[in-house]
């Protein structure tokens, strides 16, 4: 009698960009059968393919995230696994799930991997990324034996990866940057520290209202062991009795009787833990007073785990900062030029301005987000006398600033090469401080994301400053 092995076998990855390409290998190292499906098609991704086909994975091109695409695989097929770019609640994935195949996502495939080592979990709207950067600086700097992987572009399943073919690889601490599209698809992380940066209204378009994108950061905090917040966050300070017990910081003071800070700093740039001093901020090389909020939640972790003050304040001193934030990129005949890419909404853009010397030619443009710029054009009026704008937005940006009574110069612009090359010369024409490129918007009319887009204006910027 012949038995038929009704069991299924198969797992689809859907897409070829690093999270993909990372949970593909894990799960090959797993011993499970996988199949990568990747919508685009071209020779920028033949090496991605390579790597995984020698490794005996089946890569297949042109199949977008449809049903059809997933129509010949159907009888086999056990799991899906996406990336951050799909919503969860795709149709497609709803489709699937209606047949009972299980839709996982790549942070959630690591956390299986993974969750035997105690994570660090960062989240925020903005702010996360230089904190996940700074505090893996302090931890390495003091001997941790660190990694450092999610949101800003490390992906968590490659070191699962790298852990799962190699012992010596397996870190003792993971501190992972955790955005809103990773933490919506996997409630299941539970981190030895939680921290949350910030909250403003980002992502709105996916999330729907400010109250689901607020509860889908909160549950990684309630999850937390040891939670760490920011109270210099309106929205955190104000839904501060809403939240678990946790540690509170800010770079204004101590706080009130009823509402105390754990880490403070005072008015000559001591940092305090309680009542007991514990570092100088001034030897953070970030302007901006967000930057002192993010040495504080750094800071309040690195205590956490038993870092001395003096060590944390010799760990900070060597820090550089975050390529894409805040990045100095060159400087010609006194002005500075700051690549800022990663402010991809109008309240990263804000803090961006605040922390520059006046007087600023900014660059923006991109995608629109949905967000009150007030704030950011309230800057705008106050720290620039040129706004340069670029891109699918520029018209439209344009309308909002013109119409909120704005006096300096403003142009519109196709692309960003011809928007820095007119924000040199009026620049320097005008005797400037500095340019800023604070986009305030995604890159996703015209790169594939951030760091592309600050690569290309860095790139721009050289070649400008060695024609001159």
């Amino acid at each position: 009698m012949t038995h038929i092995n009704s069991r299924k076998e198969t797992t689809v990855v859907v897409g070829l960009g690093r999270s993909g390409l990372g949970a593909a290998k894990l799960l090959k190292a797993k011993g499970e059968k996988v199949v990568v499906i990747e919508q685009s098609k071209g020779i920028h991704l033949e090496k991605s393919s390579q790597e995984l086909r020698n490794k005996g994975i089946i890569v297949k091109f042109g199949l977008p995230m449809n049903l059809e695409s997933f129509n010949p695989l159907l009888s086999d097929l056990k799991s899906v696994v996406v990336s951050p770019a799909i919503p969860w609640d795709n149709p497609t994935l709803n489709q699937l799930r209606s047949k009972g195949i299980k839709i996982e996502s790549e942070i959630s495939l690591a956390w299986e991997t993974l969750k035997d080592i105690p994570w660090i979990g960062i989240t925020g709207t903005n702010g996360k990324t230089t904190v996940t950067y700074m505090l893996q600086h302090v931890l390495q700097q003091n001997k941790f034996n660190s990694s450092m992987a999610g949101n800003m572009g490390f992906p968590a399943s490659e070191i699962a990866f790298e852990s799962l073919i190699s012992i010596n690889k397996k870190p003792n601490w993971i501190v992972m940057e955790l955005s809103s599209y990773q933490l919506e698809a996997s409630p299941e992380i539970t981190p030895k520290i939680g921290i949350w940066t910030t909250l403003t209204p980002d992502h709105l378009d996916r999330h729907g209202s400010i109250e689901n994108y607020s509860n889908i950061k909160k549950q990684l905090l309630e999850k937390s062991e040891n939670r760490i917040f920011n109270f210099d966050d309106p929205y955190l300070k104000d839904n501060r009795s809403k939240f678990k017990p946790g540690i509170w910081v800010s770079s204004k003071g101590p706080g009130e009787a009823n509402q105390q800070n754990d880490f403070w700093i005072d008015s000559n740039g001591h940092l305090f833990e309680k009542t007991k001093f514990l570092l100088d901020s001034s030897v953070l090389q970030l302007p901006g007073e967000h930057n002192l909020q993010n040495l504080l939640l750094v800071t309040a972790a690195a205590r956490t785990l038993g870092v001395p003050g003096k060590s944390i304040e010799k760990a900070i001193a060597s820090f550089k900062g975050v390529s894409h934030r805040l990045e100095k990129v060159g400087q010609i005949k006194g002005l500075e030029i700051f690549n800022d890419s990663k402010a991809t909404n109008f309240d990263a853009a804000e803090k961006g301005l605040a922390s520059m010397q006046k007087p600023s030619i900014v660059i923006a443009g991109g995608q629109l987000k949905k967000g009150n710029p007030q704030e950011w054009i309230n800057k705008l009026k106050e720290k620039s006398l040129a706004i340069l704008l670029f891109g699918e937005s520029a018209e439209s940006l344009a309308g909002v600033i013109k119409s909120s009574g704005y006096k300096g110069q403003m142009k519109c612009f196709k692309n960003l090469e011809t928007a820095t090359e007119d924000a040199f010369k009026i620049g320097i024409e005008r005797n400037a401080n500095n340019i800023l490129f604070s986009p305030a918007c995604s890159s996703f009319d015209q790169y594939k994301d951030y760091e592309e887009r600050g690569d290309h204006f860095k790139k721009l910027v050289n070649k400008l400053i060695n024609s001159f």
